[in-house]
């Protein structure tokens, strides 16, 4: 029997439709076909979260280490796209400042620092786009500080970032990547290279110099820099945006600061700003309904499980306050759970914290509403806000 016949919402469902509104779609899969074979994908897509968790988990028999993989095919082999002892031999030399007894001590003092100057240069104005004045910006500086990375800038790390995401964007959806990925990723190693051989420098990547040979140092700070700055970027915008599309909630969190912690959880579990994870099967399988074959595509879509109504009630519902919210899986899960994740907990916390006590009356604009898109990545490419700007002296 085809699969067409199998699963004719699987044949039905297309890549736009997933980039542009995914949710409604997401849960007609979710309730009947929960491993759907999507012909535009040319893969299968899980939309439970069980059944999700059942793929992350099980690494031996749904890997990343598969040519195919995006991200491996712009920067090489990484801890992303690897799995068994060559994903922990990449991933150990990272870990130790990812830890959540040390992120609080290692980032906390720079991320308030950076994030206080960046709303005073944005303070007098009243206006602003905040995903590229603010969201990016202090995500870039984060990563930079993180890394250790010597002798670059703010603006030329974001337009590295840039040009490779775009890359693996394209190559997700089928289409051939231009050079600009290549080219970003061959700076971003040449600025590695430099901050090893700096007799000077006392770094995460000195330190993880130590245990890997350079290129390898190049390729896993380049899935940091990418996930450290997507993940973040993405959560504080969306968060945002969240809030203020919720009156109510907002005025929680501004009575009672402590909900701030659910407000960025429930936003992730929401609208995750990494929408899928993509695994190959190493066998012949069985999942849920769904007979895989060896090398299939298996896509986990974060955005499906996190509003499975089996685990989360009344799941398209924003709710500070919800219980259960930490049990969205924006980050993933199993040997590829996100290593920075405490890390971008906290970035976003500080983030809206601040905005919110030093941007009074802080709203959407109106005449310029903001909507996430994308299928891989998702966040509102633009998030225009107003606030009452301070009286200037006359």
């Amino acid at each position: 029997m085809s699969t067409a016949v199998s699963f004719p919402l699987g044949a039905s469902t297309t890549l736009a439709e997933l980039a542009r509104d995914p949710h409604p779609r997401l849960a007609l899969l979710r309730a009947h076909e929960p491993v759907s074979w999507l012909p535009e994908l040319n893969g299968w897509l899980v939309t439970r979260r069980d059944l999700g968790l059942d793929v992350m988990r099980d690494s031996a028999t749904f890997t990343v280490d598969d040519p195919r993989f995006t991200t491996a095919r712009v920067v090489g082999p990484s801890m992303l796209s690897l799995d068994g002892a060559a994903h922990t031999r990449h991933r150990e030399p990272f870990a130790a400042p990812f830890r959540p007894r040390r992120v609080h001590d290692n980032f906390a003092a720079f991320i308030e620092r950076e994030t206080d100057r960046l709303i005073t240069a944005l303070e007098p104005a009243g206006a602003t786009e905040l995903r590229r004045a603010f969201a990016g910006p202090l995500a870039v500086a984060v990563v930079t500080d993180a890394l250790g990375l010597v002798g670059t800038t703010t603006d030329t790390v974001l337009s590295w970032y840039d040009a490779i995401v775009r890359s693996v964007s394209d190559i997700t959806e089928g289409l051939e990547a231009g050079p600009a990925g290549p080219a970003a990723y061959a700076q971003l190693r040449a600025a590695v290279e430099a901050t090893v051989a700096d007799p000077h420098a006392s770094s995460l990547l000195v330190s993880a110099a130590g245990q890997l040979d350079v290129p390898e140092v190049a390729s896993n700070a380049a899935v940091l820099m990418f996930g450290g700055i997507e993940t973040t970027e993405a959560m504080i915008t969306n968060a945002l945006l969240h809030l203020l599309q919720n009156p109510a909630q907002l005025a929680l969190v501004q009575a009672d600061s402590g909900l701030l912690d659910g407000a960025v959880e429930e936003s992730l579990r929401l609208e995750p700003g990494a929408a899928v994870v993509d695994r190959y099967a190493t066998r012949d399988t069985v999942l849920g309904p769904a007979a895989i074959r060896r090398g299939d595509l298996v896509s986990v879509s974060l955005t499906g499980a996190n509003r499975d109504p089996a685990v989360f009630a009344d799941p398209d519902r924003f709710d500070v306050r919800r219980a259960e919210a930490r049990l969205q899986l924006a980050f993933a899960h199993g040997p590829h759970h996100c290593l920075a994740a405490h890390l971008a907990r906290l970035e976003t916390r500080i983030a809206l914290q601040r905005l919110l006590e030093r941007l009074p009356g802080l709203r959407l604009d109106p005449q310029r509403p903001a909507t996430p898109y994308g299928l891989v990545f998702r966040k509102p490419a633009a998030l225009h806000v107003l606030w009452d700007a301070p009286a200037t002296n006359r």
